[in-house]
C-alpha cells in the first residue's frame, strides 16, 4: 500500500507545473517601445510507455496514458510547449524535480542536464559526483539524479511541441 501511494504521489508530482528556470525577454523595438512578449505555455504530463512487437519482429514503443502502476513500470515525464505570443521565444529552460519513487531511466540521453544533490548543481551525468551518506565520493548514477533540467532553443509564435525523459517507478 506504501509503494502505491508513493506511485501515486510521484504522479502528481510530475504533473505538477514545472519550475521554470529562465526564459528571454523581448527586446525593445526600433522606436523604444517594447514588443510584445513571448507567450510560452507549459503543461507537464506522465505518460506510460508501452512496447510491442510486430509480426516481423519490429519493436514499436508509444507513449500511452498510464493505467497501472507497479515498481519496474517505465513512464516518461513530459512537458508540453507552446508559444502562443507573437514573438519568438528563446532559451526556454525549466526544471523537473524528481520524486523519491521514481529514478531517471538508463535509457535517458547521456546528455540530459540534470542534479543528484537536489538542485544545488547541474550537469551531465557523466561530469556529476554523488556523495553517500557516509561522506565518500563515487561517480554518479541514474538511481541518484533528483532534477532534470531543460532548454528549448527557441520556440516560434505558433510552435508547439513536446520534450519528456524516461523514468522507472522505484
Amino acid at each position: 500500500m506504501k509503494n502505491l501511494t508513493n506511485i501515486a504521489t510521484a504522479l502528481l508530482f510530475a504533473a505538477l507545473p514545472v519550475l521554470p528556470a529562465a526564459a528571454q525577454q523581448s527586446a525593445p523595438d526600433a522606436a523604444g517601445a517594447e514588443q510584445g512578449k513571448p507567450k510560452v505555455s507549459l503543461k507537464s504530463d506522465v505518460m506510460a510507455v508501452e512496447t510491442s512487437t510486430d509480426e516481423n519482429g519490429q519493436e514499436t514503443i508509444k507513449l500511452v496514458a498510464p493505467t497501472t502502476f507497479t515498481p519496474g513500470s517505465k513512464l516518461n515525464f513530459g512537458m508540453n510547449y507552446s508559444n502562443t505570443g507573437t514573438q519568438l521565444a528563446n532559451n526556454v529552460t525549466g526544471t523537473n524535480p524528481l520524486h523519491e519513487a521514481v529514478r531517471l531511466a538508463p535509457e535517458a540521453d547521456p546528455a540530459l542536464i540534470v542534479s543528484v544533490d537536489g538542485g544545488k548543481t547541474y550537469g551531465t551525468l557523466e561530469t556529476l559526483s554523488f556523495t553517500t551518506e557516509s561522506g565518500t565520493t563515487r561517480a554518479a548514477a541514474h538511481a541518484d539524479v533528483t532534477h532534470v533540467r531543460w532548454t528549448i532553443a527557441s520556440i516560434a509564435p505558433g510552435e508547439s511541441g513536446r520534450i519528456g525523459f524516461p523514468v522507472i517507478i522505484r
